[in-house]
């Protein structure tokens, strides 16, 4: 539900003071915003209500409950238990209801539905985008969404319904979700062409110990160049710098300011614009696949199974983009 949806029901629940059940969405909404913004004031600007309005509801909510939902704290408000308990099913709750309000709405105006996609690998964007045009193409009633926020937090977005999909490589198998692999590729490292090892067919962990490693901004253990090539070595590189975007991590490499770890398709394809090289990582590699994980209950889902199946059909049809040691020799 939009905000001004929101707001209207927060409105007409607070003038009309009629008996009914006792905890009702507007609740949730509104310990769920007393949470984001710290106090009843600032959730009541949020909300635009007015502060007295709001906590009168919630205390007419407290007595009908029995217990209290906050401890007062000056202008501040924590939580009790029962508060802990309620802000959970706020969270659990109103995604799934925003979700079943928009697929409802999408279905009074001719749409199939919308397919959210939540992004937890930087290059995998890329990727994604040949798979969107075609989907897009073959797919028109249905509305496609990409969120990049997800930075390994792409579970929960999947168990908080605030996505349907999720592209990653490092899948976490949890009962009521599902992960199919879609696409392979190898992780190599990426120098420029002028770099002492731009010649070599491959590099050993030692050769890094005086290098700058650029990588995205994620924790050191779920980077695959130090849990698959150097940490196993006792390795570690001079320096660690986080960047956030491929484009700069690849002018800087070109620059001679670091070296980098990228999938090979990618650096391959931005080889002849930054002027850079793949050195393979080992002699064996580093081996890595795409997965797309979804909800379970959603494996049906007409519009979502053709994505993950046009996935598949890409991944058959490329070969993946994948170039192992094997196949270099």
């Amino acid at each position: 539900m939009k905000k001004n949806g929101i707001v209207s029901l927060i409105h007409e629940y607070i003038s009309r003071n009629t008996n009914m059940s006792i905890l009702e969405r507007t609740h949730l909404e509104i310990i769920h915003a007393v949470d984001q913004h710290g106090s009843l004031t600032a959730a009541a600007d949020t909300l635009h209500v007015t502060q007295s309005a709001l906590s009168h509801t919630v205390r007419k909510l407290e007595d009908q409950l029995g217990t209290a939902i906050w401890y007062r704290e000056g202008r501040s408000l924590r939580p009790t238990q029962a508060g802990e308990y309620l802000l959970a099913v706020a969270q659990r709750l109103l995604p799934q209801l925003a979700l079943a309000e928009e697929r409802l709405r999408q279905f009074a105006q001719g749409e199939r539905g919308a397919l959210r996609i939540g992004m937890e690998c930087h290059p995998c964007y890329q990727w994604l985008l040949k798979i969107v045009s075609p989907y897009l193409v073959a797919w028109p009633a249905v509305d496609v969404d990409v969120k990049q926020k997800f930075q390994f937090g792409g579970i929960g977005a999947l168990f908080g319904y605030e996505i349907d999909l999720l592209v990653t490589p490092d899948p976490l198998h949890k009962r009521g979700l599902v992960f199919e692999p879609v696409f392979d590729y190898e992780q190599v490292l990426v120098v420029s062409r002028q770099h002492a090892l731009s010649p070599a067919r491959h590099v050993r962990p030692e050769q890094l110990t005086d290098e700058t490693l650029i990588t995205y901004p994620v924790s050191l253990d779920r980077l695959d160049i130090y849990t698959r090539f150097l940490t196993p070595a006792g390795i570690t590189p001079k320096r660690h710098k986080p960047i956030e975007t491929t484009d700069i991590m690849l002018q800087l490499v070109s620059s001679g300011r670091g070296v980098a770890a990228l999938p090979r398709w990618l650096v391959e394809e931005n080889a002849e614009r930054f002027g850079v090289v793949p050195v393979r990582l080992g002699p064996q590699g580093v081996d890595k696949q795409i997965f797309l994980g979804y909800r379970e209950a959603d494996g049906d889902t007409d519009y979502l199974r053709a994505f993950v199946d046009m996935a598949r059909a890409y991944r058959a049809a490329t070969g993946s983009g994948v170039s192992t040691a094997a196949e270099q020799v």
